[in-house]
């Protein structure tokens, strides 16, 4: 079974759920984000998209209700023993299976922690499951217990992320090859996304973000490809991801011509990004590291063209987002911890001038500060030929 950990590391992340289970007052768990059951049992799938929960009893017991198509699933990619699944036909109630489930487990009356901020638990299927649970027991938002944990890394995680960065890394050079004048965005992309396969890679969270021309000033992948014009500007932003561990990067290309108002851009980004780095120790506020970023785009007059956010965390996550949190923004209390990834992205946009710059990297942060995970240099990529 591909589970990419020790039973060691496994059960660790049991024990401590459990834990925090007991802290919180929790009988069990109700999870329905997909990066939970993966961290606790290995379960890779995007059946998500329909109802399935892990029910995770006090007791550190696991049961995985699920749909057939997931059966084996689970079976291959899992180290999970008691799997139930409920049958697709007209009228089919899931919740009410999962209720049977949690009353097997002498759960009546006690209290459930639910990930009720979950791609995996939509509104409809909450109406429903929360009409099976009135009465039977007591139930409070749980969301935040298993991501806590998933914050910060172990060494056999960090391995991943360091494998992570390097395909990111791979795949800028790949894309760097093909930047020119006349250069088409979906060569450019194929050999990006190529690099990371090639490298035993996995699609990353969310799509590779590419544009050029007045589309460099975009943050969204957007669908419609072109070719670069001989002056031109291309913001990349993509993530390499092993085992589903992600290291992100972002950069703005140059081609031809670079303008004053573009260097001095990139010399804002650079000094931005490396303050945010300097600020990342432990016991750090995220809101601290924000301000850093606030601190240098403001005083070099670009205040109204940066982002209200600077970065956020990175982990083993699934589609939509490759985001994992929390987010660097100003006034958030959190506090920075050893063995946290970040993504951090210096991000400006002049909508009155046309012309963008960004520059990101991912870091991981050890006892005495931050180490950058990327080979790659902060210099500006301006492509002449």
């Amino acid at each position: 079974m591909p589970v990419h950990f020790s039973r060691a590391e496994m059960s660790a992340r049991r024990v401590q759920a459990v834990a925090a289970m007991r802290r919180q007052g929790l009988d069990a768990l109700a999870l329905f984000k997909q990066e939970s059951m993966y961290y606790l049992c290995g379960y890779d799938t995007f059946g998500f998209s329909l109802f399935q929960c892990l029910v995770m009893t006090a007791d550190g017991k696991l049961t995985l209700l699920t749909r057939t198509p997931d059966l084996r699933q689970a079976q291959y990619t899992s180290d999970l023993q008691d799997i139930r699944c409920w049958v697709d036909r007209e009228g089919v109630n899931p919740q009410a299976e999962l209720k049977a489930i949690l009353e097997e487990h002498g759960l009546s009356g006690g209290t459930l922690g639910i990930e009720l901020d979950s791609y995996g638990l939509k509104a409809r299927a909450w109406d429903e499951l929360r009409a099976q649970l009135n009465e039977f027991c007591r139930w409070r938002d749980a969301s935040a217990l298993v991501d806590e944990l998933r914050a910060v890394k172990s060494e056999d995680e960090l391995k991943f992320v360091r494998r992570a960065a390097e395909l990111a890394d791979d795949a800028w050079d790949a894309g760097l090859e093909l930047l020119a004048p006349g250069a088409f965005e979906g060569d450019i992309l194929a050999a990006m996304q190529g690099a990371v396969f090639k490298g035993g890679g996995d699609y990353a969270g969310n799509e590779f973000i590419i544009g050029s021309g007045a589309g460099a000033l975009l943050c969204r992948y957007f669908t419609g490809r072109r070719h670069l014009s001989p002056n031109d500007q291309l913001t990349l932003e993509f993530a390499g991801a092993y085992r589903r561990y992600h290291a992100a990067l972002m950069q703005t290309a140059v081609i031809g011509h670079a303008s004053n108002e573009q260097r001095a851009m990139h010399a804002a980004c650079e000094e931005a990004l490396n303050a945010c780095i300097n600020a990342l120790k432990p016991g750090t506020s995220m809101g601290e590291v924000f301000d850093e970023h606030a601190r240098v785009f403001d005083a070099a007059g670009y205040r109204e063209h940066r982002m209200n956010a600077c970065g956020y965390g990175m982990g083993a996550v699934y589609n939509p987002l490759w985001v994992d949190p929390p987010m660097f923004y100003h006034g958030n209390p959190r506090l920075v911890s050893a063995g946290n990834v970040f993504f951090l992205h210096m991000i400006l946009m002049n909508s009155n001038s046309g012309q963008a710059m960004t520059l990101g990297t991912s870091v991981v942060v050890g006892e005495s500060g931050a180490e950058r995970l990327s080979r790659l240099p902060l210099t500006l990529t301006n492509v002449t030929g």
